[in-house]
């Protein structure tokens, strides 16, 4: 695991009661699952910088089965937010950084209140990603962009109504259509 500053854990007694400064029951992170032991139990894996606490941002759950794998799962969109696309179903999605803060291995916790631009971005990506899934079409960078992009002629809050879910969920798959083509 990675500190603040890429510093490597080292494992120890000491090194048990530190890590509370950074992590708690009930925080979020981002990790690789390692292992899934017998008992239930998992063992997590934060071998890069870009792995750790999550903060400000929202999480929506999803089927699995609508998340498609790809080779990477961290996705900085061109509309100012990012999202990350877990295999379980959990997507954050939250304000791209200005700078990537690389160097310190995903501990440093932003409270800045997120603009409100940020806010509309990340409200209208959740219910894009809300829109896709009531119409079982797997979520991956384009689906979800080309949905925002379709979004864009309609507020925010009536993204959610059916008729107009259905419109930009049909302009979306026309789009991803005419690009596989």
């Amino acid at each position: 695991m990675n500190l603040p500053g890429g510093e490597l854990r080292r494992r120890s007694a000491e090194d048990e009661l530190a890590m509370r400064g950074f992590l708690q029951e009930g925080d979020l992170i981002s990790a690789e699952v390692q292992a899934v032991f017998s008992d239930g139990a998992v063992s997590l894996h934060t071998r890069s910088l870009k792995y750790g606490k999550l903060g400000q941002g929202v999480l929506v759950q999803v089927s699995p089965s609508l998340v498609k794998r790809q080779k990477t799962h961290f996705h900085d969109l061109p509309c100012g937010a990012s999202v990350i696309l877990g295999n379980n179903g959990f997507i954050w999605i939250y304000p791209t950084p200005e700078h990537k803060e690389e160097e310190a291995g995903g501990f440093i916790a932003n409270l800045e209140p997120v603009s409100l631009a940020d806010r509309e971005v990340i409200s209208r990506l959740r219910n894009c990603i809300i829109s896709l899934v009531t119409q079982r079409m797997m979520l991956y960078d384009t689906s979800i962009l080309y949905c925002y992009e379709a979004s864009l002629p309609h507020q925010i809050k009536d993204i959610l109504k059916p008729e107009i879910m259905e419109e930009i969920v049909m302009e979306t798959r026309q789009r991803l259509l005419e690009q596989e083509g």
